[in-house]
C-alpha cells in the first residue's frame, strides 16, 4: 500500500499543515467585513452561515483558508466550520464556474421535462454533474426541487428563476452565459456572478444601479403538471366521489405522442448514474 493513499482513496502519511492565510490587504477588508456581520448577531456563533458566503465571495468556493478564517474570527475549531461548510449544498468544495446552473431533477421538474433538459445540458456544455466547462463560465448540476414546481421545469442560475424552460431554452441560455450575453431571469434581480451572488447573501447590499427594485412573479400558477399527472387533457374540473366512476368512461392511458415524458420508459437519472454521481466523492482533503 502506497504510503501516499491507499486503493481506496484514503490519505496516509503526514498530517496536512495548516491552511496559509489570506495575504494581507485581503485579511484585513475581510475582518471589517466579518466585523460588521458578527455585530448582527447576539451570538457571534450564528454568523458562521453569512460568513461562509463571505469567504466564498473572495475565491469562489470555500477554501481551506477560508474555513481558518472563519473558526478565527468566531472562536471555533476548523472541524466545527467543515462540518457545517459541508452539510450544505450552496457551498462549493472546489472552485466553479461563473454562472452555476442547476436544473431541477425532482418528480414534477422530471416528469415535465427536466429530466431530458439536464441530459441535454450535459451533453451540449459537455460537462457531468458538478463538472464546470473548459472556458470557466458554467458549472452543471442537477438539484432535487428548486421550489416551483408550478412553473416546471425550472432552471436556476446562481439562484435566479429560468421558469418553464425548454432543452432549446436552456441551451439557449448557457450560451449566452458563455458568450458574455445578457441573460434575464424569469423574475427578480438581474444576474450576476457566482462571486457576487455569494457576497450578497453573505448581507452586503446589491449596488448595481436597480437591481434591488427588479421584482415580479412568473404570472399565475400553471398547475399544468398536477393536471397533466391526473390524465387531464382539458381545463382543470371537479373529480367524481370516490368509488364512482369517472364521467364519461375508463379513463384511458395516456399518449405519449401528447405526453413525451423520460418516465414513460425508465431511463437513468442523476441520482442513479454511476458515472456522474450526485454528491461528492471525496472527503475534505483528499485527492
Amino acid at each position: 500500500m502506497s504510503a501516499a493513499s491507499s486503493s481506496q482513496g484514503v490519505q496516509l502519511g503526514m498530517p496536512q499543515l495548516p491552511a496559509p492565510d489570506y495575504p494581507a490587504e485581503v485579511r484585513a477588508r475581510l475582518d471589517a467585513d466579518a466585523e460588521e456581520v458578527i455585530a448582527r448577531y447576539p451570538d457571534s456563533r450564528s454568523a458562521l452561515l453569512p460568513l461562509l458566503h463571505l469567504v466564498q465571495a473572495e475565491e469562489g468556493y470555500v477554501t481551506r483558508t477560508g474555513i481558518r478564517f472563519c473558526a478565527e474570527v468566531l472562536g471555533l475549531t476548523t472541524a466545527e466550520v467543515t462540518a457545517v461548510s459541508t452539510f450544505y449544498t450552496m457551498y462549493r468544495r472546489e472552485a466553479g464556474g461563473d454562472y452555476q446552473v442547476g436544473v431541477c431533477t425532482n418528480t414534477l421538474c422530471a416528469v415535465m421535462g427536466g429530466d431530458a433538459i439536464f441530459e441535454a445540458l450535459r451533453a451540449h456544455l459537455a460537462v457531468g454533474n458538478g463538472g464546470t466547462t473548459e472556458d470557466g463560465k458554467v458549472t452543471l448540476e442537477h438539484i432535487e426541487c428548486n421550489a416551483a414546481c408550478d412553473f416546471a421545469p425550472v432552471v436556476m442560475v446562481n439562484w435566479e428563476f429560468f421558469d418553464n424552460q425548454t432543452v432549446e431554452s436552456a441551451k439557449a441560455l448557457v450560451d449566452d452565459l458563455r458568450a458574455g450575453r445578457t441573460a434575464e431571469p424569469t423574475r427578480g434581480a438581474p444576474l450576476c456572478t457566482y462571486r457576487e451572488t455569494a457576497r450578497i447573501l453573505a448581507g452586503f447590499p446589491d449596488q448595481r444601479p436597480g437591481a434591488v427594485e427588479a421584482s415580479g412573479g412568473a404570472g399565475p400558477a400553471s398547475l399544468a403538471g398536477l393536471r397533466l399527472a391526473k390524465g387531464e387533457r382539458g381545463p382543470a374540473r371537479v373529480g367524481p366521489p370516490r368509488g364512482a366512476p369517472p364521467p364519461g368512461g375508463p379513463v384511458s392511458a395516456p399518449d405519449p405522442a401528447r405526453h413525451p415524458s423520460s418516465h414513460d420508459a425508465p431511463q437513468k437519472t442523476s441520482a442513479s448514474d454511476p458515472d456522474f454521481p450526485a454528491g461528492p466523492v471525496a472527503e475534505e482533503g483528499e485527492e
